[in-house]
């Protein structure tokens, strides 16, 4: 199993495109398979005939399992990487492929080894894989039991993005310390402007968000950065990873070079992200070596929110709703402006409140005087 995303740690094959026996050229499709981040299709890096398929449609495989075998290369699996051979027990009926010790597991705690998908090599059942059957089907019956009044029950099972995206927002906010800080924006000048410019393509307000949050980070490469292994990693490209709801997932393809390229270009891109998220058909390349995450709920009429890091990045900036405001001007006098709040989450490993309170300074000036924006 190739990586084919920054954090992915395995993959479920959606589909094999070669069958055994086919013969394949380099750059030809040969699987398609679901990561953490989106579905995508893996081309083969060499000439080759598959031989064996050695993990199924609709299972998973950690990076750098064996997924198949090469007639050009070794003709049989491997008893290591290879599925056992089928067994019969004394009806006659074949015995699931699973380790000896998942199946005392299974003998223990009443779990049928029948219908339970391997997570090892070959698709061979472990340990863990039992004890996960276990304990969805014991909180499938305490909810048939305890449905009373509450009606009857549906469960949703969790796609493979589904469930990676849970594990590592659980990581993140387990594993890093944060602290948030929170400031209010004038809009008003950026409101106008796109005021005047209703035409198709001209920058959405988030657009302006990520141009100016991609400046701020030239003045504080601190936030542009992650802690790994005790050690801070600032990085000399900013890569502006913008969050895009879809259907069933929260996807987060990367802006690359947003410091350098020019507002309308951000924008095109932006759209282009947006897209291939929503259709699901982004490369691998479009979701990796993001620094730095704008996330905006604002569109939802949400005023403020705090955003959970996506490690390993060291910040990112939630982004509200924009509202009328009552605001006092310099005589005195009340006026009313377009207020937008935006809230920064940093990893307190990498930087501290000053740090965050400036950037979000440095991003504020550049929202309120948007003419260097555009430039």
């Amino acid at each position: 199993m190739p990586k084919l995303s920054d954090s992915m740690a395995d993959a479920v094959i959606i589909r094999w495109l070669v069958a055994p026996g086919d013969a394949f050229a380099r750059g030809e499709a040969l699987i398609e398979v679901e990561t953490d981040k989106a579905t995508v299709v893996y081309e083969a890096e060499a000439d080759g005939t598959l031989d064996a398929i050695l993990v199924p449609e609709g299972a998973a495989a950690a990076i750098g399992e064996p997924i198949a075998t090469l007639a050009n290369g070794r003709a049989e699996p491997s008893k290591e990487d290879g599925p056992a051979p089928a067994q019969r027990d004394g009806a006659g009926t074949d015995r699931p492929n699973a380790s000896p010790v998942a199946r005392r597991t299974a003998v223990e705690l009443g779990v049928s080894l029948h219908g339970i998908v391997g997570s090892g090599p070959g698709g061979r059942i472990t340990r863990e894989d039992v004890q996960r059957a276990a304990a969805v089907s014991g909180a499938r019956d305490q909810r048939s039991e305890a449905v009373g009044g509450k009606g009857e029950v549906e469960t949703l099972e969790l796609t493979a993005t589904q469930a990676t995206i849970a594990r590592r927002m659980a990581e993140s906010a387990r594993t890093i310390p944060v602290f948030t800080v929170s400031s209010d924006v004038d809009m008003s000048l950026i409101t106008e402007l796109r005021r005047g410019a209703r035409r198709e393509g001209a920058p959405s307000l988030n657009d302006f968000v990520v141009k100016a949050a991609a400046g701020a980070l030239q003045d504080f490469p601190k936030l542009n950065a992650s802690f790994v292994d005790g050690t801070v990693d600032c990085y000399a490209r900013v890569n502006v990873g913008v969050a895009v709801a879809t259907d069933d997932a929260l996807l987060v393809p990367v802006v690359r070079d947003a410091d350098r390229k020019s507002l309308a270009e951000v924008a095109a891109e932006t759209r282009r992200l947006a897209e291939g998220a929503r259709n699901r058909s982004l490369s691998p390349e479009d979701l990796s070596d993001g620094t730095f995450t704008v996330s905006n709920l604002g569109m939802f009429g949400v005023r403020a929110f705090t955003a959970i890091i996506d490690p390993p990045q060291a910040a990112i900036l939630a982004v509200g709703s924009v509202r009328r405001a009552p605001v006092e001007d310099a005589d005195g006098g009340v006026v009313f402006r377009d207020l937008m709040t935006v809230t920064l989450t940093c990893d307190h490993r990498v930087a501290y409140g000053a740090d965050g309170a400036q950037f979000l300074s440095r991003l504020r000036d550049l929202l309120e005087r948007p003419l260097e924006l555009t430039l």
